[in-house]
């Protein structure tokens, strides 16, 4: 364990995750707060996150860039629905244009942090490649960008008979780029976003794919490029077009989300009709396109300008619809007694969601789970000081969320610096009857049931999912509303019964310095 050394200088903020949120995190507290010290600390040795990770064949984004992209800085591709290397590019440039490469240290991933109330500050501990060395940091507030989902393993369940297959089984996440599939037989299990970007990826050298799922999802062609946003590039100023689409954008976004939510039936009639008018004539629509679950249950799939569609009325694509028996020599055998020849079988069978990139937390000595906290706004954890998570939308971009959850921390530093506190901690009046974080029932979802924290029954506990009533609440609404309570140290480290005998943890004040509504 390194000791006292430069890196162990007290940093204002600490940021976990050089990817789209964390980025995006950091230029934001560069222009709203330039006097803060702080750091990045990025598990691999690139920055990109998702789009860094993930290479699989066709990776694109599933949300327009309009709004995947920063609020800040325009995006100029002709593509609104960009590929993998594209997002990638637009996220180093951000980092490059601001001098933010120099403060990531890369190949150090955060394995635990802990906080002490007596100084006000978290010490975090990070493994540091290629040798696992051990660091520490000091940080006031550190800042988890690390999204929702395991970069180490993903969702694989195993099948019977794995072991007597031929040919390759790979898995989108951990992608071998020297896979030649030209000419080969495929196989792509799963119905997902990964699948049916893989599937007309795939199907343009390979000699035929085939989309088992065991049961459908919701598909929805949308233009590869975005007709109103290549008008208004011709005739405003950038950032202006820039704003008008993405807000666009936002505004059909959450028209089309709240209309499928009160009219589940009519809009299931309209999206299965679209697939069917993009099909061959005489496919199974009800069987291969036609969900069991109301729309936004689950998340959409979207294609652009078609792709998988095309492929399928081509003959290079089809769909099954079935599960699975067992695997053989030659490929899959399935429950229906039919049988699917492959040279390669594609497991995108989903991922393995965590939380806080899987660090361990510590309060004053006492460990916390995010899934025994209340999500605070859907960005900050229940008695937990000094952390704020970026999570973004199920329902839209993610960026719309975390560029606000960006801001919000800018707020919030400000407003602790001017009323000099050291200390911001969400308190949860016993009240509070807790929920699901996520009302969604994709499987991914409901195997994260003990690993998510949960939402409450009222404000500011509710996730919304929903941008326009965020921008009012984060942006916009008090920092000091009553429920983010306000200390300095040593306030917090009250024994347990003072804590109980006046009602700490429970919305009752903290200290003297506490901010009143």
């Amino acid at each position: 364990m390194r000791d006292a050394s430069a890196d162990d200088a007290v940093l204002d903020v600490l940021i976990v995750g050089a990817g789209l949120s964390g980025i995006g995190a950091a230029r934001q507290l560069q222009r709203r707060c330039p006097g803060k010290r702080y750091a990045i600390l990025e598990a691999r040795d690139a920055i990109g996150g998702t789009w860094d990770l993930f290479r699989y064949p066709g990776i694109r984004s599933d949300s327009d860039m309009y709004t995947l992209g920063y609020r800040f800085k325009p995006w100029r591709g002709a593509r609104a629905i960009a590929d993998g290397p594209s997002i990638r590019a637009y996220i180093r440039e951000t980092a490059a244009e601001a001098g933010i490469t120099r403060q990531i240290r890369f190949g150090h991933r955060v394995v635990g942090a802990a906080w002490d109330s007596t100084d006000a500050c978290w010490t975090v501990e990070a493994e540091r490649s290629p040798d696992s060395s051990r660091v520490r940091l000091r940080a006031r507030l550190l800042y988890v960008c690390a999204g929702y989902y395991s970069y180490a393993e993903a969702h694989r369940p195993a099948f019977d008979g794995e072991d007597r297959f031929r040919g390759r089984i790979v898995h989108p996440q951990f992608w071998d780029e020297s896979l030649d599939y030209a000419g080969k037989r495929v196989v792509v299990i799963g119905s997902g976003a990964t699948a049916v970007t893989l599937v007309p990826a795939m199907a343009a050298s390979a000699a035929h794919v085939t989309m088992l799922q065991r049961s459908p999802t919701y598909i929805v062609s949308r233009p590869g490029e975005d007709a109103m946003a290549r008008t208004l590039r011709r005739v405003l100023p950038e950032r202006l077009a820039y704003t008008a689409t993405r807000w666009k954008n936002v505004l059909l976004g959450m028209t089309f989300f709240q209309l499928a939510r009160r009219r589940p039936q009519r809009v299931k009639a309209r999206l299965v009709g679209m697939a069917a008018a993009q099909l061959p004539p005489g496919f199974d629509v009800a069987t291969h396109f036609t969900p069991r679950y109301k729309p936004w249950d689950q998340r959409l799939c979207l294609v652009p300008d078609g792709d998988l569609f095309r492929a399928l009325r081509e003959g290079r694509a089809a769909v099954v619809t079935d599960t699975i028996r067992r695997f053989t020599e030659r490929g899959i055998e399935l429950a229906s007694g039919k049988s699917l020849d492959a040279d390669i079988v594609v497991t995108a069978t989903g991922l393995k969601l965590n939380m806080l990139g899987d660090i361990a937390l510590t309060v004053d000595g006492q460990p916390r789970r995010p899934a025994d906290c209340l999500a605070y706004k859907g960005m900050m954890l229940s008695d937990v000081p000094n952390l704020v998570l970026a999570f973004g939308y199920t329902n839209a971009s993610w960026t719309l969320k975390a560029d606000l959850t960006a801001e919000y921390v800018c707020r919030l530093l400000r407003h602790m610096d001017r009323h000099g506190h050291r200390i911001a901690v969400p308190r949860a009046p016993a009240a509070v009857q807790p929920t699901p974080f996520l009302d969604f029932t994709s499987g991914y979802v409901q195997r994260a049931a003990g690993v998510l924290p949960r939402q409450g029954d009222r404000k500011p506990w509710r996730v919304h999912q929903n941008y326009l009533k965020d921008l009012l609440t984060i942006r916009h609404g008090r920092i000091a509303d009553g429920v983010l309570q306000f200390a300095n140290p040593p306030a917090l480290r009250e024994p347990r019964h003072a804590q109980e005998a006046t009602g700490a943890g429970t919305g009752a004040a903290v200290a003297a310095s506490e901010v009143q509504p």
